[in-house]
């Protein structure tokens, strides 16, 4: 199950591993909330259809949508998963990128072991996002909470047959998890860093949502973390006239439109 907006990582890799998606809606009403009632409709479609519905990703904060999800709201979907047996991948990566105080970032594992939870969790943490992320250097981790043995030895197995990651990626993984601490020679410069760049980050994702929802036709949910902000762009009823005319899908034309009136690049979603 994966999230609609979603990353497309998730889409492409089930496509290559010859899986099938079975996508969860966002309510774009409710900051990009996530509905368990949502899951609980496209789970039972999805068993109905004959798909045995092995896992959930929960992108938290989410990519693209920005949103972050409330403690309670993650208990909710733990429940969900533990009555489903559904495994829960938990991608929370931008989890450093948070901007609401009102919605402070809780691991997944920290509601499991509340809950005292028996659901199967992974956890995914990466060094390309964050205060310190830089994406030509790359290094992450996921950890199995709740996973059976056996199965953590075959993960193993399947981690010793790839190349090693290149030695700046571990040592950006070792800073990411244990930064210096006070009184460390690096402390201060360290910590200045990570908050001009969280206010940096911070700043330009309240400016950019400022700018969406100053333009006509355009609205746009606050971003409550991550590094996107998710507008939607109503046509208005001249420019579907214009794109049929022009014999394009009215999406398609307003891309078109944009490449020739500001040279930015978007894509259109697929013809349903």
């Amino acid at each position: 199950m994966i999230p609609i907006p979603q990353y497309p990582l998730y889409s492409a890799s089930l496509t290559a591993f010859q899986g099938q998606a079975v996508p969860y809606p966002l309510d774009e009403d409710k900051q990009w909330g996530l509905s368990v009632e949502g899951l609980k409709a496209s789970f039972q479609t999805a068993r109905a259809k004959g798909i045995d519905v092995r896992g959930l990703v929960v992108i938290n904060p989410g990519n693209p949508t920005g949103q972050c999800l409330s403690y309670d709201n993650m208990k909710e979907i733990v429940n969900f998963c533990a009555k489903e047996r559904v495994i829960l991948f938990a991608d929370e990566v931008y989890q450093t990128n948070v901007y609401d105080p009102a919605r402070p970032f809780t691991s997944f594992k920290k509601v499991v072991c509340d809950t005292k939870s028996n659901v199967e969790l992974v956890s995914f943490h990466s060094v390309s996002k964050g205060m310190i992320g830089e994406c030509g250097r790359r290094g992450g981790y996921f950890e199995c909470h709740n996973i059976d043995e056996e199965i953590k030895g075959q993960l193993y197995k399947l981690a010793s047959i790839s190349l090693c990651p290149s030695v700046q990626g571990q040592v950006m993984v070792d800073l990411m998890v244990n930064p210096p601490k006070k009184g460390d020679e690096s402390y201060e410069s360290y910590t200045k860093e990570v908050s001009d760049i969280y206010q940096s980050l911070k700043a330009r994702s309240q400016k950019l949502v400022a700018g969406f929802n100053k333009m006509e036709g355009i609205t746009c949910n606050q971003a409550q973390g991550a590094m996107y902000a998710f507008p939607q762009i109503r046509l208005s009823k001249k420019a579907v006239e214009a794109a049929k005319a022009a014999g394009k899908q009215p999406d398609v034309f307003y891309c078109l439109a944009m490449l020739d009136a500001t040279g930015v690049v978007s894509v259109a979603p697929p013809a349903p």
